[in-house]
C-alpha cells in the first residue's frame, strides 16, 4: 500500500541530499572531532562548518551554538541551566500553558526544587496573551519561555513582542522553535531571543540531533559532565554525522523556505476550507491564517480520535490526534484545553501536518476518505444520534 504522510509535525523524512552528505562521516572521515592528530581533521571541519552555516540562518555567531541530542534536550538545558545559574538572582519562570511536555515537565521539576513558575494564558486562537504575560513579570523572574509556534495547532506566537517585553524588564527569553526553525523565518537580535531549541528531523534531517542557541554572555554551566566537547558545556562524543545532516537539512530548508512556504499554505488552505464546508460539525483548531504553513487541526464533535486514526490508517493515511510525544495517553491534549475545548470535543481531534512532497491529490483523497469515517463513526455514536433527534424536534 502506498502510505499518504500526513504526519510532519511528528517526524519527517531524510532528504535524500541530507543522507549524502553524512555517509563519508560514517564510512571514510569517522574520526573523532575532539583528536588532535590529523585524520580527525576532515571531521572536526565539518563540525565547525555546520556551526557556521546553522548560526547564519538565525542571525546568530557560530561560538553561540551548540550541538545536543535534539528538541527536548536543548529545552531542558534552557531552563535547568538558567535556572540553575541564576537562582540568587530569583526563582520565577514565565511560560505558556501549551508549551510542548519537555517544557512543562521541565518545569514541573523545577517546581520541585524551589523554583515558582507561573503558566500564562492563551486566547481561544492559541495565541499568549502579552498583556497577561507581562503583568506576571516579578522582580524575581529571571526567564520567560514561550514557544515560536504550536506543535499541535500550529499557531505562531508573537515572539518579537515577547522578546522585547522580556528585553525591557531584564529578562532573559528562551524560545521553543523544534517546529517553527527553518519553516518560518527566524532572527535571534531582531527578536530578542536569548536563547532558542531547534531540532534536526523536524526539517528532512536525521533523528537525535538538535541545537541550542545560547546568546553569548549568558551564564550556563556544563548541562552533561564528562569531556571538554562544546565549550565545556555539552560533554559527550560529537555525532558528526547527525551535525552535517542537520546542517545540509537546515540548508535546503531555508534556501526553499519562501517557496515551499507558499505551497504549503495552498494546500493547507484547501484542506481547511473542504473539511469545514463539507463535513458537518467540525471546528478548526488555531489561527485561521497565523499559523504554521504545513499545519491543520480539527475537532470533530461526537467523535474518537484514536478510532479516526484507526480508521485513516486503514486508508493508507498517517495522521495523528495531536503531540507524537503524548501519542500513547488517554488523556485529551492540554492544548485543546487550554484554547477553552470541553473534554468531549477535544477528544475528537485531528492534526494533519504536509510538506512539499504532498499533492493536492492526496488532500483531496484523505478528505474524502474522512468524510466516510466520521459519517461512519458517528452513525454507530448514541451522542449523536440523540443530537440529531433533538434538532429535529427543535426544528418542528
Amino acid at each position: 500500500m502506498k502510505y499518504i504522510y500526513l504526519d510532519n509535525a511528528a517526524t519527517t523524512q531524510v532528504a535524500p541530499e541530507v543522507l549524502e552528505a553524512m555517509t563519508p562521516f560514517f564510512t571514510e572521515f569517522y574520526g573523532n572531532p575532539s583528536s588532535i592528530y590529523s585524520f580527525a581533521g576532515e571531521s572536526k571541519k565539518a563540525v565547525e562548518d555546520a556551526r557556521t552555516k546553522i548560526a547564519g540562518y538565525i542571525g546568530a555567531k557560530p561560538e553561540e551554538i551548540y550541538f545536543t541530542g535534539g528538541g527536548s534536550e536543548s529545552d531542558n538545558w534552557a531552563l535547568k541551566a538558567t535556572a540553575e545559574a541564576y537562582a540568587n538572582k530569583g526563582k520565577h519562570i514565565i511560560t505558556s500553558t501549551i508549551e510542548h511536555h519537555a517544557i512543562l515537565h521541565t518545569c514541573e521539576y523545577l517546581e520541585k526544587h524551589g523554583f515558582e513558575v507561573t503558566y500564562v494564558n492563551v486566547d481561544e486562537n492559541g495565541i499568549v496573551k502579552l498583556d497577561e504575560l507581562e503583568a506576571a513579570i516579578r522582580p524575581d523572574t529571571i526567564l520567560i519561555s514561550i514557544m515560536a509556534a504550536n506543535n499541535e495547532i500550529g499557531s505562531i506566537q508573537p515572539i518579537a513582542e515577547i522578546g522585547k517585553i522580556a528585553k525591557e524588564h531584564n529578562i532573559f527569553f528562551h524560545t521553543d522553535a523544534v517546529q517553527a526553525f527553518a519553516h518560518i523565518p527566524l532572527h535571534v537580535d531582531e527578536m530578542h531571543i536569548d536563547m532558542l531549541s531547534a531540532s534536526g528531523h523536524k526539517i528532512n534531517g536525521p533523528k537525535g540531533i538538535g541545537f541550542m542557541y545560547i546568546r553569548k554572555g549568558i551564564k550556563s554551566g556544563s548541562f552533561i559532565h564528562g569531556g571538554a566537547q562544546e565549550r565545556r558545556r555539552r560533554a559527550g562524543t560529537h555525532n558528526v554525522p547527525g551535525i552535517v545532516g542537520m546542517a545540509k537539512a537546515a540548508e535546503l530548508a531555508v534556501n526553499a523556505m519562501e517557496d515551499r512556504m507558499e505551497y504549503e499554505r495552498k494546500l493547507r488552505d484547501h484542506l481547511i476550507s473542504r473539511v469545514l464546508e463539507e463535513i458537518p460539525y467540525s471546528r478548526l483548531n488555531g489561527h485561521r491564517t497565523n499559523r504554521l504553513p504545513n499545519n491543520a487541526n480539527f475537532c470533530f464533535r461526537f467523535i474518537e480520535g484514536e478510532s479516526m486514526l484507526i480508521l485513516l490508517d486503514q486508508k493508507g493515511i498517517c495522521a495523528s490526534s495531536g503531540s507524537a510525544c503524548t501519542s500513547g495517553s488517554l488523556d485529551p491534549s492540554h492544548v485543546l484545553l487550554a484554547i477553552g475545548l470541553p473534554h468531549e470535543i477535544a477528544h475528537g481531534s485531528l492534526r494533519l501536518t504536509l510538506s512539499e512532497q504532498t499533492t493536492m491529490e492526496e488532500i483531496d483523497y484523505t478528505v474524502d476518505e474522512l468524510k466516510k469515517i466520521i459519517e461512519r463513526l458517528r452513525s454507530m455514536s448514541p451522542l449523536y444520534e440523540d443530537f440529531v433527534k433533538k434538532q429535529n424536534q427543535n426544528t418542528k
